[in-house]
């Protein structure tokens, strides 16, 4: 298939891997946009018809080429014999290897996400991380309980970029031992919740009620 041929949509999963690359030096920035369409061999000019949203745009695929990546690389099988919290652990670690060798892209794009203007789309963004990673660990919950994970998740997430982004210790030592220790909060959260749900034996239910009143006890 040449070049030319490809749609918008097989473009913007083929530049976003390459555009932190750029992005470290120029910005999330049509000369970055540019020089990642050269990278890939497009004519000049033709990358920046794939992102007419600019800079949030380019972000948002990056973010989700780092998703798909995730979801590539952890099959259920490879978490299957693992803690919901080692599950949690190894994919946001995953993630931040991903990531690490674009540390000054990932300080610029969170800079522009922190925007007034932007920061609802940032909130989507973590939002759909925390989705995917709980997702992939296997969880089930719905309801009430779906949402306040992925809103914990998010913000722990959220939490753990910032230390990255300036993390100089070995292996990033640093970071992963907040993360840790994040994820730990998590999961006494979620215990703390479930021992806050009522017992139903003991629960008044109206329907359970008539239906003695129709068919006692004897």
């Amino acid at each position: 298939m040449s070049t030319d041929d490809r749609t918008l949509d097989e473009l913007r999963a083929a530049l976003a891997p390459v555009l932190p690359r750029h992005a470290a030096f120029d910005g999330w920035s049509e000369a970055a946009l540019e020089a990642a369409g050269a990278e890939i061999g497009l004519p000049p000019g033709r990358a920046a018809l794939v992102f007419p949203g600019g800079a949030v745009e380019m972000i948002d695929a990056w973010f989700a080429s780092i998703n798909a990546a995730t979801e590539a690389a952890f099959p259920s099988e490879r978490l299957a014999d693992r803690k919901m919290r080692e599950r949690i652990a190894a994919l946001v670690t995953f993630r931040l290897e991903t990531i690490a060798p674009h540390r000054e892209a990932l300080r610029r794009a969170l800079a522009i996400l922190a925007m007034p203007r932007h920061a609802a789309h940032g909130a989507r963004l973590g939002w759909r991380a925390a989705d995917g990673l709980w997702r992939l660990a296997g969880d089930t919950a719905t309801s009430f309980e779906h949402y306040t994970k992925r809103a914990s998740l998010s913000a722990v997430y959220g939490a753990t970029l910032l230390v990255f982004l300036d993390d100089e210790s070995p292996d990033f030592a640093e970071t992963r031992a907040f993360l840790g220790r994040r994820i730990d909060g998590i999961v006494r959260f979620e215990r703390w919740k479930a021992r806050l749900k009522p017992d139903p034996d003991r629960h008044f239910s109206p329907a359970r009620f008539l239906g003695r009143l129709r068919y006692p006890a004897s």
